[in-house]
């Protein structure tokens, strides 16, 4: 019992210390100062100040503590920025600095983050390179033209699968998620990942979902790094065994493709089909093809799907802007009874939908966290030391009253009028749903060409309804977070085909 008090109070006097050092640490950085923010607990830090939905927590402690916040999580330093003019100003004078990655445990099992796009550093010759390839040969307006039949085939088969489940109530995201991971198969490997596809695409779509729902768990390595070693989740062990069997279906999918044009049959023409063409002239190893097809379905799937989902879901929820966007869609399309991707990229109020909505929900919230690799960084005239993982708050900075009227209003007219358009790639930092700088997605392309064309092409060809006498007021908007913001109440659909 004596022994047992002695502990307690050892404990209680290590936890005063860590508190009083991380406090102190706060205001004194060799003479800088550091952001403000709420004072951490021993050892969680402000876990507990973010329990609910992440980025409204982030959002109001913003409005206490200013658009530069420091925040613990765990024994994670992190700076949070939430305002235009910061973020601004850290892309323009800090973005090299700040173009390193803090990559989850998770995704550091069988070396994956060294091979990784999203996680490798800016200044890693490998990521250069592999980013070089992406903006060069992947994501080029020729070779996302080359992939373009494949696209539109997938997309008229999510027409086809919402028309044999017409005046059924479904739930969009299931049903647009299968397809747009098939999309993506497709271009990048020509393989169904769901659907009509083999067993071995089953497995490797299964493999991948395991792989999604591991990181939405909370690691307390992640929190705690020293703990990294222990694995007191199992989650590194779980996700060990699953990247090695996507690692040896991958090398499986490569390799008959290899055979296939070794005995020189007819080429896919598709994004594989030019990363081995990299790769034979040698300037591609083997296994970051792999990791470039796992992140492109990884990233790709769910970001489209949840994306689609909340279009619709503000589209139904505002049947005046739901209106506008189909006479839009009747006017261009005349009388057409299909909808090409060209037609799409010519509704400028159908993309001005899409803007307005990603501007209000964007899927990542908080973007990729970065990470400063260099003293010297300063925002808002605060320290950012080194190590110091930085979030750019998009959720924050899309919704900047001081930047937007009526910020939390879905108003896509806001897009048309403007004398300067907004684009996706980040050049105005009020708008940067997929991140900015170097850093910024290098997806983009191919999903501001893919999401335009699967709502036009469900809007042209279904009127959709809302279940058992659900009004536009009764529909459900609320935000939740997991890895991504997606609606609290999966929007539930009953699509009516237009003769």
């Amino acid at each position: 019992m004596e022994t047992s008090g002695v502990w307690l109070l050892w404990a209680a006097l290590a936890g005063t210390v860590v508190l009083y050092l991380t406090v102190l640490r706060r205001y004194s950085d060799g003479g800088k100062r550091l952001p403000p923010g709420p004072t951490p607990l021993p050892l969680i830090g402000n876990l507990h100040n973010l329990r609910g939905v992440v980025h409204h927590k982030l959002a109001d402690l913003a409005r206490t503590y200013g658009p530069v916040m420091s925040i613990r999580l765990g024994l994670v330093n992190a700076v949070i920025v939430s305002s235009r003019d910061a973020a601004k100003e850290a892309f323009t004078m800090h973005d090299r600095r700040l173009a390193a990655r803090m990559a989850p445990d998770t995704f550091r099992v069988c070396g994956f983050n060294d091979r990784s796009v999203v996680f490798l550093p800016s200044a890693d010759p490998h990521w250069k390179s592999l980013r070089g390839i992406q903006g060069t040969i992947i994501f080029t307006p020729r070779g996302l033209a080359a992939v373009r039949p494949i696209r539109e085939r997938k997309v008229r088969e999510i027409v086809d699968f919402f028309r044999s489940h017409a005046g059924e109530e479904m739930h969009i995201r299931h049903a647009i998620h299968t397809g747009v991971m098939n999309l993506v198969s497709s271009a990048f490997f020509s393989v169904d990942m769901a659907g009509l596809g083999s067993e071995t695409a089953h497995e490797l779509r299964e493999l991948v979902d395991e792989l999604i729902k591991a990181f939405m768990k909370p690691n307390v390595s992640d929190y705690f790094p020293f703990l990294r070693s222990l694995d007191l989740q199992g989650l590194r062990r779980q996700s060990e065994k699953r990247f090695q069997r996507i690692n040896s279906i991958l090398d499986d999918i490569v390799a008959q493709r290899l055979a296939h044009t070794k005995a020189n049959l007819e080429k896919h023409n598709d994004f594989l089909d030019a990363l081995l063409e990299v790769m034979n002239s040698g300037k591609m190893e083997r296994e970051y093809v792999m990791a470039m097809l796992l992140e492109a379905f990884v990233a790709g799937g769910d970001t489209i799907a949840f994306t689609v989902e909340w279009v619709m879901a503000e589209l139904l929820h505002n049947p005046s802007e739901m209106a506008k966007v189909r006479a839009e869609i009747k006017e261009v399309l005349g009388g057409k009874k299909i909808v090409d991707e060209a037609d799409a990229a010519n509704m400028p109020y159908l993309q001005a939908v899409l803007k307005e909505s990603m501007r209000l929900h964007s899927v990542g919230p908080l973007l990729i966290p970065h990470l400063a690799v260099e003293d010297g960084v300063e925002i808002g005239g605060y320290s950012v030391p080194k190590g110091t993982t930085v979030m750019f708050h998009a959720w924050a900075i899309m919704r900047d009253p001081t930047v937007w009227e009526r910020p939390n209003d879905f108003v896509p007219e806001r897009f048309l009028k403007r004398e300067t358009p907004l684009d996706f790639r980040g050049k105005d930092i009020e708008y940067i749903p997929f991140g900015s700088g170097r850093r910024l997605c290098p997806g983009m392309p191919l999903a501001e060409r893919i999401v335009p064309f699967v709502l036009a092409s469900l809007l042209h060809t279904f009127e959709w309804k809302l279940p058992g006498g659900m009004t536009a007021e009764d529909l459900d908007i609320s935000e939740k977070f997991i890895s991504a913001n997606i609606l609290a109440v999966p929007l539930k659909v009953v699509p009516i085909e237009i003769n």
